[in-house]
């Protein structure tokens, strides 16, 4: 008796240190948990290349390729943004430091207020009044522009912790996943038909939402890249920013291709404008988001044999803005994952209990 009451008392113990061990690893790598999440998601959605390259090569060296593969088609386009954008925006506060800022700020404003389609009252009161305050025009100007230039330092800071943390995490994924799996299904108390299904249904959905992802992304920053290079306005620059800001499903387009619009409007070029709402806001924003997007995911979700929750335009697009505003910009993967797999996680209680009811 004593000494069962001893063994259970040692088990007990186990699960506490268990739990508390548990505990202190999520404490501990609560910094960079996003970060190895969206590492997982990766290595799942093309661990079948990875397999096919090991066939014929090292597991260290086919991690490398893989690794180096996913930097240059991930990475690398979110760097550019960031280099271009602080190449500018220093380029920016140079210029408003400049001897002509005042005579450039009013040039622009006769320009704005010229091409606005307002009655010849409006535009002396607005010319006037801008005038009046051109040096406060200027010192706000030159202010704004500084806070950007340090919030794009401390992105670009965050960006190489951010690859130099993803690309470790992704090499160790490649060459680990399998023995970490096989532990993971020996420790769980789940029934392995339950443990298989949760694992089927991850990889199905994180193949599905990554590659559904990106593909869009390509899609539509090509698009509006056709539709800026028509106007004469850098292509890549903004076609990759679409791609970037298509991430963020219904609403992310709408942050590039708007601003563009208006900026053309009101410098009295109609016409591009035109051009840019149509390739932003109808092919970009409407014909491959609302039509294409379906499609991907359906394809994808019939390659691996499962029906996917992110079918529904609803669950994906309220789990994406919730998995924003909770994680960030690593909410847009972590959000509909886990709203997809508590799904799965309802749908198996309703097979295990459903029926005794």
């Amino acid at each position: 008796m004593s000494e069962n009451i001893d063994h259970s008392h040692g088990n007990g113990l186990v699960l506490i240190l268990l739990a508390l061990s548990i505990l202190a690893l999520v404490w501990l790598f609560t910094p960079f948990i996003a970060y190895l999440f969206l590492s997982l998601l990766i290595c799942i959605s093309t661990y079948s290349s990875f397999t096919k390259l090991s066939q014929k090569r090292s597991k260290n060296i086919s991690a490398l390729i893989m690794t180096l593969l996913v930097t240059v088609l991930l990475i690398l386009p979110l760097g550019y943004i960031l280099l271009v954008s602080g190449i500018e925006t220093t380029a920016l506060i140079n210029r408003l430091q400049s001897d002509f800022q005042l005579s450039e700020i009013s040039r622009i404003t006769d320009t704005i207020i010229m091409g606005l389609p307002l009655s010849d009252s409006i535009r002396e009161f607005l010319d006037s009044s801008l005038r009046n305050n051109l040096e406060s025009i200027a010192i706000a100007i030159k202010d704004f522009s500084i806070v950007i230039l340090k919030s794009i330092t401390k992105l670009s800071s965050q960006f190489v912790f951010f690859v130099i943390i993803t690309i470790f995490s992704l090499y160790y994924f490649y060459i680990d996943g399998p023995s970490f799996i096989e532990k993971v299904r020996k420790v769980s108390p789940l029934d392995n038909k339950i443990n298989d299904l949760l694992l089927n249904q991850f990889s199905g959905l994180s193949l599905t939402l990554v590659g559904s992802v990106f593909l869009v992304a390509l899609t539509q920053g090509v698009a509006f890249a056709i539709g800026v290079m028509i106007v004469g306005l850098p292509a890549l620059f903004f076609g990759v920013a679409m791609a970037l800001a298509s991430f963020i499903p219904v609403l992310g387009g709408v942050l590039v291709w708007l601003p563009i619009s208006i900026y053309l409007f009101a410098i009295g070029e109609p016409t591009s404008a035109l051009i840019i709402i149509i390739f932003g806001a109808i092919i970009a924003g409407t014909v491959i988001d609302n039509l294409l997007r379906p499609v991907i995911i359906t394809k994808l979700s019939s390659s691996m044999k499962h029906q996917s929750p992110l079918n529904h335009t609803l669950i994906t697009v309220l789990s994406t803005l919730a998995g924003i505003i909770k994680f960030g910009i690593l909410g847009l993967f972590i959000g509909p994952i886990i709203a997809a797999m508590s799904i799965t996680i309802f749908d198996i209680y309703q097979i295990q209990f459903g029926k005794s009811k």
